[in-house]
């Protein structure tokens, strides 16, 4: 279960103004009429029924042929990806194990390498197709397979633009999760989903589909639930305006008992005089006090290291720049002042004035790969491959030229990649390279060349 704001899908919050909602249809009116029409009521001429009909005869279909362009792409890029598997060679090189003296240095066999060699080629195959279609590589790998081999009766329904984008990808999604053996439970899917997926809205199928999965699952939910429990974590999502979502992924059992603290706790602040917050406010302060701040039965205050970027011209007063919370983003210059009133130290960080690239960081520290460590988290706060948004923290950090090739453990050859990336650099004939002015730019195996975008400061 995924603990995240109450929210209806199907609602946007936007239309509870009314006077905002009137005048948004004004300015849309207005903007779709065409250039011989005015304001002017006796000059509007009404459609007569034959005309709304043809209208919106022209919108659905429109709206279907978009839909099953949508499915024809994703059956291109599958295309693309069976043919790196059959021919691994353009994307990770010539095959090894056909030099009568090759030895792999890993003790693996022929076969195993071959294999290896087509996974990788598919691998490498969809982040180049990413790149240049500026998708993510895990979009370009996995839905037109998945539908087209799982669920045949909803992807001829896709590919007909009858059913919407959003369904189309939560049932892959869904279906993905389907034991990689069980035929019959693919089947039932199937039959489930293609009875819906064209009429409901994307909220809605979401919950049928979720309850479809449960039904068709040959694994019993304790079985599962024990494998899923493996993968809590809790992440933090940057929005706008110096706000971030925090999302827990925990057992729901445990989500329950979460929301129901919390609930007290905000029912009991909000039965207070002088209490002028909203529930939902309170509820996020709740959660807030609970989880920041010392409590008695909680023990200790436990303390952590946040990097917060202030400009120096900022602090000096002479420059409006804001300042950065990493993994963050752009925060209010009186909030991060906040903060950093209250820093146990500080550490200067050098950067480029006009790329804000990060030049150097101050060593204090006797360890010095922990230093390594927090420069490259500052120049790199996501992992360096195209597309990829995983925080630096959760990332390898990789020598870009490898030690086994002399490469030296230093901030100019090391950069954060992660998991599922550092083997692509490695094993295909994805290419990382250093520009004479510091920054990185990757070459894919066809030929594709893109930047690493520099940190947003």
């Amino acid at each position: 279960m995924t603990l995240t704001p109450a929210t209806d899908p199907d609602r946007d919050p936007l239309w509870d103004d009314a006077e905002l909602r009137e005048a948004l249809w004004q300015m849309t009116l207005a903007e779709g009429l065409p250039p011989e029409h005015d304001d002017r009521d006796d000059d509007v001429e009404c459609a007569t029924p034959s005309d709304l009909d043809r209208e919106l005869d022209d919108i659905s279909r429109a709206v279907q042929r978009t839909r099953a362009s949508s499915a024809e792409q994703d059956l291109l890029l599958h295309r693309m990806l069976a043919r790196a598997f059959a021919e691994p060679d353009p994307w990770v090189g010539p095959d090894p194990t056909l030099d009568p003296a090759w030895v792999d240095s890993r003790g693996r066999s022929a076969s195993e390498v071959r294999a290896d060699r087509r996974a990788m080629g598919v691998r490498a195959a969809a982040a180049d197709l990413g790149v240049r279609v500026g998708l993510t590589d895990t979009h370009v790998r996995h839905r037109a397979q998945t539908l087209s081999t799982r669920l045949p009766q909803l992807w001829e329904l896709c590919r007909q633009g009858l059913v919407v984008e959003q369904n189309m990808a939560y049932a892959a999604q869904l279906a993905a999760s389907l034991p990689d053996d069980d035929a019959d439970s693919w089947a039932n899917f199937d039959s489930a989903l293609a009875a819906c997926a064209c009429r409901l809205v994307p909220g809605r199928f979401r919950q049928r589909a979720r309850a479809a999965r449960e039904r068709a699952h040959s694994e019993s939910l304790s079985a599962r639930h024990v494998r899923a429990a493996a993968d809590r974590r809790v992440s933090i999502e940057p929005t706008l305006d110096g706000m971030a979502e925090l999302y827990a992924l925990i057992p729901a059992v445990d989500a329950a008992a979460i929301d129901a603290v919390v609930e007290a706790h905000a029912r009991q602040l909000a039965a207070g005089d002088d209490e002028a917050r909203t529930l939902a406010q309170i509820r996020a302060d709740v959660v807030v006090a609970l989880l920041t701040r010392e409590r008695e039965t909680a023990g200790p205050r436990v303390t952590a290291s946040v990097s917060l970027t202030i400009p120096v011209m900022t602090l000096l007063g002479r420059s409006d720049e804001p300042a950065t919370l990493a993994g963050s983003g752009p925060i209010p210059l009186d909030t991060a002042k906040l903060w950093a009133a209250d820093a146990p130290e500080w550490r200067r960080v050098l950067t480029d004035p006009f790329t804000g690239s990060v030049l150097d960081v101050e060593r204090r520290a006797y360890r010095v790969p922990a230093d390594l460590r927090r420069l490259l988290g500052l120049r790199h706060p996501s992992c360096v491959f195209p597309g990829c948004s995983r925080p630096s923290k959760e990332c390898d950090i990789d020598h870009r030229k490898r030690w086994a090739d002399g490469g030296h453990t230093s901030s100019v050859n090391l950069a954060p990649k992660c998991v599922r990336h550092h083997p692509v650099k490695d094993e295909s004939l994805w290419s990382l390279e250093r520009e004479p002015d510091g920054s990185l730019s990757w070459t894919s195996p066809t030929g594709a060349h893109v930047w690493v975008d520099p940190p947003p400061f």
